[in-house]
């Protein structure tokens, strides 16, 4: 049986350190494992210790080019999506692959933003990223884009009931 706790460790794919935190196991469907962050949970961004000011819930989808973390006010993006190589669990951690770019659907307007394509350009050229990681990586943020516009599950209205577990 699986620990209640889950480590949560996104790389850069040169393997240098992105972010690091534990997160409460929710659920597992068949959308992929729902995991919760409080606020005040200790964690390491960019190498750096820090502390969650805002809860969240990360899904980490069965075999997808990202991951869709979940957002309270006073948060302005309420779903922001990386794009990553699909996740790889280890017993109760998971590695992730962060690809720079990101998905966001704001909470105020609801617009659906694709960002980071400077950086994601700029690691493809530094760290040689295979052809078929960058057209993974494009098709992801394409899909995610029409489906934090759409009402496609799970970011329309599924993610909430995970979420209210941790606000």
């Amino acid at each position: 049986m699986p620990s209640d706790v889950v480590r949560v460790v996104y790389r850069k794919y040169d393997g240098t350190a992105h972010r690091d935190y534990p997160a409460r196991r929710l659920a597992e469907d068949d959308l992929g494992t729902w995991l919760g962050v409080t606020a005040g949970t200790r964690s390491v961004y960019h190498g750096r210790p820090s502390v969650e000011q805002i809860p969240f819930v990360l899904l980490v989808p069965h075999d997808a080019w990202w991951t869709a973390m979940f957002n309270p006010p006073p948060r302005t993006s309420e779903v922001y999506c990386d794009i990553a190589t699909p996740a790889e669990w280890s017993g109760d951690t998971v590695h992730i692959v962060d690809l720079d770019l990101d998905v966001v659907r704001r909470r105020a307007t609801g617009a659906v933003e694709l960002r980071d394509e400077d950086e994601f350009e700029e690691h493809r050229q530094r760290f040689g990223y295979p052809e078929d990681l960058v057209a993974e990586g494009r098709g992801a943020a394409e899909w995610l884009h029409q489906a934090l516009g759409d009402g496609t599950e799970p970011f329309a209205t599924t993610y909430r009931k995970w979420l209210a577990l941790v606000v």
